[in-house]
């Protein structure tokens, strides 16, 4: 399983517009074109989810996650915000780099935790919050992923 694999360029954002936490979950569920009802649902349980601790991990990076019914298969979405936005990371810090995972409540395939893990492993890569911010196209975050052999 390579992360790379669940990733798609119509889900990567390099220029993300929100000025706070809820209009970058927003934009970023935006990334997963559903539909306006699934969105809203999805919304609402990234809230409940972000409500029992921020998933911003510090270093800029916050990871976004749940399970729900609006998704029948694992999804994932990449936004970045170079000036960065009050998430109430762990570390007091502004979040540029924004990981969403959402999965189906049961997942055949049970990658929901991989994946997660092995976005968490990418974040604590010493030059990775550097290199996200010079990337200028989906492809060369692709290509990022691939040489973290991730």
């Amino acid at each position: 399983m390579l992360l790379r694999d669940f990733f798609s360029a119509n889900a990567v954002s390099l220029a993300l517009t929100a000025k706070t936490k809820d209009d970058v979950l927003k934009e970023l569920i935006g990334l997963l074109r559903l539909d306006e009802k699934s969105e809203g649902m999805l919304f609402r349980m990234l809230k409940r989810r972000e409500n029992l601790g921020s998933t911003g991990i510090g270093r800029g990076i916050a990871i976004p996650h749940c399970r729900s019914l609006v998704v029948s298969r694992l999804r994932v979405a990449f936004g970045r915000k170079v000036e960065g936005v009050d998430y109430k990371a762990i570390d007091g810090k502004p979040a540029q780099f924004f990981f969403l995972i959402v999965a189906p409540p049961l997942e055949v395939s049970n990658q929901y935790l991989p994946v997660l893990g092995k976005i968490a492993q990418f974040a604590k890569e010493e030059d990775v919050p550097r290199r996200l911010l010079e990337i200028a196209a989906p492809e060369e975050f692709f290509s990022l992923i691939d040489e973290k052999g991730l």
